[in-house]
């Protein structure tokens, strides 16, 4: 069998993350990915990009009530209006 295409790589990310690939399509897409930097470079960015996801959903709300607007925001228009 063929490598995948770039295309194809991307279609099975989410997959790949979940480690839910078959084990013939994840022997194509480690074959893939070994010669295509332009891959190794997007699956690094979605791993960056899903982690700071993560991180960002986590402290959703730390320290305030959902809804409600930080303070240091409507300090932060208040100076800007005032200027």
């Amino acid at each position: 069998m063929s490598p995948l295409t770039c295309h194809e790589v991307i279609d099975f990310l989410g997959a790949y993350f979940d480690e839910e690939l078959a084990p013939e399509v994840r022997a194509r897409f480690d074959e893939h990915v070994a010669v295509c930097p332009a891959c190794v470079a997007y699956i690094d960015g979605y791993r960056k990009t899903v982690a700071l996801a993560r991180r960002a959903a986590a402290r959703e709300g730390e320290g305030e009530d959902e809804g409600e607007v930080p303070t240091g925001l409507i300090a932060a228009i208040l100076a800007a209006t005032h200027r």
